[in-house]
């Protein structure tokens, strides 16, 4: 049996309450104009965001255990990672539908409170199934080898949101107007309701952050089963997403070694859920393993760049 989780119903309610008062105080407050986010504001909101997390992280330290401490870490830092590699599809996404800059902040925001939902889900599942089907750390174990594996020897894949499912079918029953209004996801035009293609632009990015999760979930609970660790370390990687993506925009091609550095780490920790039962891997040996392979991936991005020029 798995250790009882470390989040009472009093933390749980807490953490969850903070994050719809940020989220409410951001959409609410901050941003009523829609305007483009510069580097600037970008920098200054990720570093709240880092330093919100490194706060909480050094509060589970201090008042819940090392344990419980190095896992949400490790944890954040995975998905912090994961969540960086994605931004670039994002921006593959957006650049596609010709999303005017000013609207870029109000769509990655609904995008993200969408994907926060989504992950709730999906972690409460793996959480039950994990609980109910042990064996299941062998099948994600398996599934993060052969991720890990197909992210270090990939060639470059052409995203094409064309093909996504959701849009497809968002096309062929919605009516969708041919010009963006603002900030809104549908106008009344003619006295007929049609969608925006603001609306198409946030249908694909929630579907694309389904896939992203199927990834991110497993790796997670290769580090904790808790649920309020992993509850929190991947909300906390998914609140800071929207300024990441804003004050990396203009330089992520430049992070040529970086899903080298995530294949190593999800393949890693793909073998811990494998031979957690015969050879427990410490928390500590994780988080110097993770941290490692993604310095590293960084690193050698930095120090060299690639003969042929990506996208």
């Amino acid at each position: 049996m798995d250790a009882p989780s470390v989040g009472t119903p009093a933390l749980w309610f807490g953490f969850t309450t903070f994050v719809l008062l940020a989220l409410l105080l951001d959409l609410g407050f901050f941003r009523r104009r829609s305007h483009a986010v510069s580097i600037k504001e970008a920098a200054i909101t990720s570093s709240i965001w880092v330093s919100l997390a490194l706060i909480f992280n050094a509060g589970v330290y201090h008042f819940l255990g090392r344990q419980s401490g190095l896992e949400f870490l490790t944890g954040y830092i995975i998905e912090l990672a994961l969540s960086v590699d994605n931004l670039f599809v994002f921006l593959i996404i957006l650049s596609y539908f010709h999303v005017p800059a000013p609207l870029r902040h109000r769509v990655l925001f609904w995008g993200i409170l969408g994907a926060m939902i989504m992950r709730i889900i999906f972690i409460l599942a793996g959480v039950t199934l994990l609980g109910l089907f042990h064996w299941l750390d062998y099948v994600f174990g398996a599934f993060l080898v052969y991720t890990g594996i197909k992210i270090i020897f990939q060639q470059e894949a052409e995203v094409d949101p064309e093909m996504n499912l959701v849009l497809r079918f968002a096309r062929r029953f919605l009516r969708v107007s041919k010009e963006y209004h603002g900030n809104k996801f549908f106008v009344r035009q003619a006295g007929r309701r049609y969608a925006t293609p603001l609306l198409l632009v946030l249908l694909v990015l929630e579907s694309t952050d389904v896939v992203f999760a199927v990834d991110s979930i497993p790796a997670i609970f290769a580090i904790t089963h808790d649920p309020f660790i992993v509850y929190t370390s991947n909300i906390f990687a998914i609140l800071g997403l929207r300024s990441l993506f804003f004050l990396l925009q203009g330089m992520m091609d430049r992070f040529h070694y970086l899903p080298v550095g995530l294949g190593l780490v999800l393949s890693f920790v793909g073998v811990k859920m494998l031979v957690q039962s015969l050879y427990p891997i410490s928390i500590g040996v994780s988080l110097g393993a993770v941290a490692l392979f993604l310095t590293g991936g960084v690193v050698a991005s930095l120090l060299h760049t690639p003969s042929r020029k990506k996208r």
